[in-house]
């Protein structure tokens, strides 16, 4: 049996600003209007496979992913929850031990939530291939063909080449171009997709023999799992005394049994905004245009604005993304300095390179409108059927305007409906929650009035998402 394993772990750094830490490139529609990449990773899993992936994710990312699984009508084995982000061994070694409940020989089908991949026809038969070497106990990493020098991936020497199937003589991590550039007209090299194959059983042994105490601490962490919700929960203290370390590192490059299975689909990580401007279609002038944009005189470039009108006039080769908080410009060559922004902006303590102004939640989402000293106001949206929790503000009053939908309101004591137009006052210290129990959405505007506006001045009652 292949269990498909989504890994959901990526903060996509390099495509800020619409990639943000709390809501990374995975869960957006960057490559397609209808789906977003980890829906589009849902949908090609191929139909040979374990009809119920597991995933791997960011215990802040849960809600999301949850979400994105509901709006794609496929279900998950389980979602399991990293405390703390410890690169790709030990998140592979969480879905392995979970593997092994389900079956008694299971074959993992590695996958990342933010590739894309056209040719889907072509992708399975790669797995076919991958399943045929994995069937004789081989480590099956995918490689991808190199279209150009490239000096975001990693790369694999290989022999063999008249096969589908190849003994791999070194691995090589991110090159300059020089070096990228010697790969690319060699002909020996392929990219490393970070997708693999193998047996959970072997990967477990194997990472016990390179790496014993991270098998040691991702199994314990493993037995010591609570189910919450739909998700499954491993023990924090263990998992995060785990060494951060990628699976090509702790066993791919040691072990004496990986090979290398060329994918034979198109490819890319979009690991970038060149990336993308490389993989979209463009205008006749080489641009790459989407949302509320006006140029004269552009050539070679990736304008991104769906929020506002942005005008470009008289520039080439050149990256701007017009975010409703952030604006991007950057020269095309220089634009993979992105990640490198964003950790300055961390440093910074800046918000813009965690949170978007629309921030998700289970219920719904919401989205900062306006704030200044002593105030801020929002406009939430409750999905039908949904509440938020029942809680209470020990600095802060709150009034709530309803723009459409029913709100229900409890403040303590009290319970009403509150139709369009309608609006009430939340006190210091009232005890309150805001539900929809209708069939469409609900939409209200709150403005916020006090002398601390933090969204950690919340003192949850009950919750029906089990939140702190």
């Amino acid at each position: 049996m292949i269990i498909p394993v989504i890994l959901s772990g990526g903060s996509g750094t390099r495509l800020w600003p619409l990639s943000r830490k709390e809501f990374p490139k995975q869960f957006l529609n960057i490559a397609n209007n209808e789906l977003s990449l980890l829906q589009e990773t849902l949908h090609r899993i191929p139909s040979f496979c374990h009809k119920e992936p597991i995933i791997v994710c960011n215990e802040s990312h849960r809600f999301i992913v949850a979400e994105q699984l509901r709006n794609t009508n496929i279900k998950a084995s389980t979602i399991i929850l990293e405390p703390e982000g410890r690169n790709t061994a030990p998140a592979i070694a969480l879905a392995a031990l979970h593997a092994l409940t389900i079956h008694q020989n299971p074959k993992l089908l590695i996958l990342s939530a933010d590739h894309l991949i056209k040719n889907t026809d072509a992708f399975h038969n790669s797995i076919r291939d991958g399943f045929e070497a994995c069937n004789s106990g081989y480590f099956v990493t995918f490689g991808v063909k190199p279209t150009r020098p490239e000096t975001g991936y990693g790369y694999i020497k290989a022999s063999n080449l008249g096969s589908s199937i190849h003994e791999i003589k070194e691995f090589t991590e991110k090159p300059n171009f020089s070096v990228a550039k010697r790969y690319f007209e060699s002909g020996e090299y392929f990219w490393n997709s970070g997708m693999f194959m193998f047996d959970a059983q072997i990967y477990l042994d194997e990472l016990n023999k390179f790496e014993p105490e991270v098998f040691k601490y991702c199994e314990k962490s493993y037995k010591n799992s609570q189910f919450d919700l739909d998700f499954l929960r491993v023990e924090q203290e263990s998992f995060k005394l785990s060494s951060n370390i990628s699976v090509d590192y702790a066993i791919l490059e040691r072990t004496k049994k990986a090979c290398v299975v060329l994918l034979t689909s198109d490819w890319s990580d979009l690991g970038s905004w060149y990336s993308l401007w490389l993989e979209k279609e463009k205008t006749s002038d080489n641009n790459l245009i989407e949302g509320d944009v006006e140029i004269m005189n552009v050539s070679n470039s990736l304008i991104y604005s769906k929020e506002r009108l942005t005008a470009v006039i008289g520039l080439k080769n050149i990256v701007v993304i017009d975010t409703d908080d952030a604006l991007l410009i950057s020269s095309k060559d220089d634009v993979n300095k992105t990640k490198d922004l964003v950790d300055i902006l961390n440093k910074s303590s800046r918000s813009e390179a965690t949170i978007h102004k629309k921030v998700h939640r289970p219920w719904g989402w919401f989205k900062s409108l306006s704030s200044y000293r002593g105030f801020q106001v929002k406009l939430l949206m409750v999905k039908p059927g949904n509440k938020l929790s029942l809680q209470k503000h020990a600095h802060r009053s709150e009034h709530w305007v309803v723009i459409s939908g029913i709100a229900k309101v409890t403040c303590d004591s009290s319970v009403k409906e509150l139709k369009a137009n309608e609006s009430t006052f939340i006190p210091v210290g009232c005890v309150h929650r805001l539900e929809n129990c209708y069939d469409h959405n609900l939409k209200i505007i709150e403005v916020q009035t006090g002398d601390y506006l933090g969204e950690d001045d919340i003192e949850r009652i009950e919750d029906d998402y089990l939140r702190g």
